[in-house]
């Protein structure tokens, strides 16, 4: 858990130095990765970091079009500092987490008793609302038929040829 965490402000950190829309693209699907493995351990339950990975990589397939489209042809450049610095947070991370005199076992122990107290209410997805979500998907499977055939395709790519 603590790594993850330390992953996810490393990660933080180099999208603020991060020049390339798509490096930007990548960084931010590593940081939803390490969001969504945060949340299913958090939780105990894997439906809401599903959702949350398929709608961002969703998102994130949207952007890579448009930056592609957009951004042809820039050459992505390497900064080495940068790589320094995040090779020094990653060495003195796993030092701190490997020299951590805390009794790890009392601390799940404790992550447990207060996962039993919280009443975490999932009944969204059990059988008494089931036909709703029938439904739904129906629905939003119309809807992505609509779409498809409203589009057209003559209008072709979405970067114009000169």
């Amino acid at each position: 858990m603590f790594m993850i965490m330390i992953i996810m402000l490393i990660l933080s950190l180099m999208f603020m130095f991060m020049k390339h829309p798509i490096s930007m693209g990548i960084i931010l699907l590593f940081q939803t990765l390490m969001t969504a493995i945060f949340m299913n351990n958090f939780l105990m339950n894997a439906w809401f970091s599903y959702i949350m990975m398929l709608i961002m990589i969703g998102g994130l397939l949207i952007l890579f079009i448009y930056m592609t489209s957009l951004m042809a042809n820039e050459k992505f450049k390497f900064n080495p500092l940068l790589m320094i610095i995040n090779s020094t947070i990653i060495m003195m991370s796993l030092l701190i987490n490997y020299t951590d005199k805390f009794n790890t076992n009392l601390l799940n122990s404790s992550k447990m008793m207060l996962m039993y107290e919280l009443n975490f209410n999932f009944n969204k997805f059990l059988m008494s609302n089931f036909m709703i979500m029938i439904i739904m998907i129906i629905y939003l499977l119309i809807v992505l038929i609509a779409v498809v055939k409203i589009s057209t395709f003559k209008s072709g790519p979405l970067r114009q040829k000169f």
